[in-house]
């Protein structure tokens, strides 16, 4: 059929992640059924999905789920299949086997495998297929994260007619690092489809712009490179926020003030609650900072009777050996800390292996008197900033990495080297016997830094520049002074 005879399927704008932004759960009656997933970007384009008859194309989390498009809470969704040899390969392999320790400062080993790169290949060849075949004519694609470097590139091929955003919510590293990948040009150039690269610090856009010119040999300037063919692509920071005021609103509500109670007073009303929330990820810093933690603890500087550390570590990629490995290191370690120094109702570390719904980490939030956020390296952290915002009281205390991109943002945080177990040690005394005129200070810039660069305010300033984007049909005239 040709496009004219299918237009009212088309869609103006389109999304394009490697998830849908639904989770298939079981409903009361034992059927099947769609459930929205919690994360902000969702609720941050579905207004815009909405007034612009817009599609989400991801896959749907079952290898080998061969689905048809369908309509879930308003929106439309366009599943793209998986099979479980590409989930192996593409996914936990190049995905997050090469690139995603790649891209965080080699923290862990990456591998680098041929098979695995080709399956990268196939299956960003066929997202772009996907939103080729959905998109109306001049529409707008937005495309998101790692797992999709190639697509810009390959959709620009299939539609030229279109204008292509791409936001990378994870670092993007420098030119030492990036350039022991095999495919370091074939990724970039996927990324220069795009008429707008989006990064969450400056830093990484300026890696970016660095590379292209040394690996590809297009010319640059500031932000900008100029293709051969006329067109230009704008590489920029814009750091992703969250839904401030919804994460305020929860926590205010009486279920979750409530709960908050009830959690302090199940860890026997501590006068200093610790807190951690993180995926189980080698990244994450967990390992360092619990050390830290029972170090203060076994020296008398923290004490049972008056200080606990929660740490909620959300499971993830348990199949991949690493993993594991960190599991089992974390379990051993909380196990001897408690063993070693907890009494019977007074643990040193309340350890969490568990995902939970946004109502009771906002309560967690509202009970935590230090939220401790420590990555090795982080394109963002939300966690951070969703602390942040469910402290309406403007009490508490944030400690975060240097490494965190929220570092940049949230400057009034005790900042600390998640490397430096003594400066972490120190910084951890400092959030928790601070004079409360002083917690409310930090907290209230902070507050004020995260409510007025929400995730509204992040998908509009992208949204923004990708609407004025200059497309491949507008010739440009270099800069005299060009580097």
């Amino acid at each position: 059929m040709s496009r004219s005879g299918r237009r009212k399927a088309l869609s103006d704008f389109l999304v394009v992640a490697n998830r849908l932004p639904v989770d298939r759960v079981v409903g009361p009656d034992g059927t099947p059924q769609w459930r929205r997933s919690p994360g902000g970007l969702v609720a941050a384009l579905e207004p815009v999905m909405a007034s612009q008859q817009g599609a989400w194309i991801g896959w749907p989390g079952d290898a080998g789920e061969d689905l048809e498009p369908f309509v879930e809470g308003g929106m439309s969704l366009v599943p793209v299949t998986i099979s479980e040899r590409e989930y192996a390969e593409f996914y936990e392999g190049f995905s997050n086997a090469t690139l995603w320790p790649l891209y965080h400062d080699v923290v862990a080993k990456p591998e680098f495998h041929r098979e695995w790169w080709d399956s990268y290949v196939d299956v960003n060849q066929r997202f772009a297929g996907a939103c080729a075949e959905h998109a109306a004519e001049g529409a707008t694609v937005w495309v998101h994260d790692y797992q999709l470097q190639l697509v810009p590139a390959i959709l620009r091929d299939l539609r030229p007619d279109l204008r292509i955003g791409f936001f990378l919510h994870i670092p993007f590293p420098p030119g030492e690092l990036f350039s022991q990948l095999p495919w370091r040009r074939q990724i970039l150039e996927g990324l220069l489809g795009a008429d707008i690269v989006g990064f969450q610090l400056p830093g990484a856009a300026q890696n970016f712009i660095r590379l292209v010119r040394q690996r590809v040999g297009h010319k640059t300037h500031r932000d900008t490179v100029y293709l051969d063919d006329g067109r230009v692509v704008t590489a920029k920071a814009y750091p992703i926020s969250i839904d401030a005021a919804g994460f305020q609103a929860l926590a205010k509500s009486p279920a979750v003030r409530a709960r908050a109670a009830q959690i302090r007073a199940d860890l026997g009303e501590p006068d200093t609650i610790f807190l951690g929330v993180d995926r189980l990820d080698y990244t994450k810093g967990i390992y360092a900072r619990l050390r830290a933690y029972g170090e203060l603890v076994a020296s008398g500087e923290l004490t049972v009777d008056h200080a606990v550390f929660v740490q909620v570590a959300t499971p993830s990629r348990e199949q991949v050996d690493q993993y594991r490995i960190l599991r089992d290191d974390i379990d051993r370690l909380v196990g001897r800390i408690n063993g070693d120094l907890g009494r019977i109702g007074r643990p040193v570390i309340a350890y969490l292996h568990a995902s939970y719904p946004r109502e009771e980490m906002a309560a967690l939030y509202r009970a935590a008197d230090v939220m401790v956020v420590t990555p090795l390296r982080d394109g963002m952290n939300l966690v951070a900033k969703e602390y942040v915002a469910c402290r309406y009281d403007e009490t508490g205390a944030l400690l975060l990495s240097e490494f965190a991109g929220a570092a940049e943002e949230l400057r009034q945080a005790y900042l600390v080297n998640p490397y430096d177990i003594n400066g972490m040690k120190k910084q951890l005394l400092a959030a928790a016997n601070a004079e409360p005129k002083d917690l409310t200070r930090r907290m209230r810039a902070l507050r004020k830094i995260v409510a007025e660069n929400d995730v509204t305010h992040w998908a509009e300033a992208f949204l923004g520049d990708l609407e004025s984007a200059r497309t491949e049909h507008r010739k440009q005239v270099l800069p005299a002074n060009r580097s």
